[in-house]
């Protein structure tokens, strides 16, 4: 395998492979069912944090998803792999509209249109009353108690198989999870899990690790939450879930899901409208059109990016798909002039930054930021002649529209077939910004 090639798989994909191969663990699994593996083996090939750290089904190493496997831990130092059906599906109601909150004016060090980190987004969603509003309690009565890693206790559960219909019985001894936040009121303990951007599934364990710990420690009601913050709509999505059953892993259930937004200026169509008028169309940049379809993932990029500097393994791990796709995102916020791309002499790391331009953009308020952001999308030929078609007709053209528009300025077949869908889902996310 070229050196080229070997820089398309994650570090996680090479090592596992090895892992699997130096111990036969497919041949032991298909005979137990299971295979139990420590840490101390695991960082023989790399750190045993990073190789277990697999938030969402697609982290998963590609031997692992090849073979319907996951891994979880069982103590500090074990972990267990098997076909374990440990995730959960997300599913992000779009006729749920968001409540508009207030945030306090007279605080100063939570800026709630600049959050970068989970425990800013759940800070401001505490300060802005959202957690009492889900828990139905009066925003002075509840109190933010615990975060952070913990012991977990020992217990025994169930977990189904994705290959049959016998689950696993599994037992933890003192393994270690991790709390973004606990919230207490009267009546209820609501442990949250918090993720900077839209996610398809999560790592169920995250939530019910943490459930069976307090569920022993406390005498009321432990329920569960995930929270989602958008960069792009500045909306927190709220998903509270209980466990129907304290020794079943999969007896996760959805309670609701509550949208909220905290109070900021609109967006109005002649907003946009007027920033397409003051456009002077420039020429295609160097960087071919990426294909990066989801627009608020580009946005998520630039909000990590203001804070530091990040490799590209970093903004993989972040992210919710596979290292190549870190490619054409890098390469979006390139094409718009907001990222910059450095390769270290003597080093075969990449890293990524904010170009000047991007940091001044990234340093602007809500709806000064998302018109600028439109402004440096419609510069661009392809998508002003599409955008002014949208405007001429009052829909999105179709994707046969586009790729006339884009054979007019020479692109190739190929790049018209993939990247029209890319110049439409940019379309559609500028006027979801649109209030009215």
């Amino acid at each position: 395998m070229s050196d080229s090639s070997k820089n398309n798989f994650k570090k996680n994909d090479i090592e596992w492979k090895k892992i699997f191969e130096q111990y036969q663990i497919l041949e032991r699994i298909s005979k137990l069912g299971y295979f139990e593996i420590d840490a101390i083996t695991i960082n023989q090939f790399r750190e045993s944090r990073l190789m277990a750290k697999l938030d969402h089904q697609v982290n998963l190493p590609q031997i692992f998803q090849q073979n319907s496997l996951s891994i979880l831990p069982i103590s500090r130092s074990r972990y267990v792999i098997g076909y374990f059906d440990a995730y959960h599906q997300v599913q992000y109601n779009s006729a749920i509209q968001p409540i508009p909150v207030p945030f306090p004016s007279y605080i100063e060090t939570l800026d709630p249109e600049t959050l970068s980190s989970e425990s800013l987004a759940i800070n401001c969603a505490f300060h802005a009353g959202m957690i009492a509003d889900i828990l139905d309690a009066e925003t002075d009565k509840v109190f933010h108690t615990v975060s952070g890693r913990m012991s977990t206790g020992s217990f025994n559960f169930s977990i189904n198989s994705l290959l049959s219909n016998s689950p696993y019985l599994l037992e933890v001894n003192n393994s270690q999870c991790e709390i973004d936040a606990g919230f207490e009121t009267e009546e209820y303990f609501l442990i949250v899990e918090a993720k900077m951007d839209g996610v398809e599934d999560f790592l169920i364990r995250q939530l019910y690790y943490p459930y069976r710990l307090w569920s022993s420690k406390v005498h009321k009601k432990v329920l569960v939450a995930l929270i989602t913050y958008s960069n792009s709509t500045s909306q927190f999505s709220f998903f509270l879930y209980d466990f129907d059953n304290l020794s079943d892993y999969n007896s996760i259930r959805l309670i609701q899901q509550k949208n909220y937004i905290i109070g900021s200026e609109e967006i109005t169509r002649d907003d946009i409208s007027e920033v397409f008028n003051s456009i002077e169309v420039v020429c295609e940049p160097d960087i071919t059109l990426p294909q990066a379809d989801d627009f608020n993932r580009i946005v998520d990029l630039l909000t990590w990016l203001y804070e530091r500097e990040l490799t590209k393994d970093e903004i993989t791990m972040k992210y919710q798909f596979a290292g190549r796709q870190t490619n054409y995102y890098t390469d979006a916020g390139r094409y718009l002039g907001l990222v910059d791309k450095i390769k270290t002499s003597g080093s075969k790391e990449i890293t990524f930054c904010l170009t000047e331009e991007g940091r001044t953009l990234m340093s602007k308020k809500h709806k000064s930021k998302i018109l600028s952001l439109i402004k440096m999308i419609l510069k661009y030929p392809v998508f002003y002649k599409t955008f002014e078609m949208t405007l001429q007709t009052g829909e999105i053209p179709q994707k046969s529209q586009v790729s006339e528009i884009m054979s007019s300025f020479k692109y190739s077949d190929k790049v018209k077939d993939r990247r029209s869908q890319t110049v439409i889902s940019w379309m559609k996310w500028i006027w979801s910004m649109c209030s009215d």
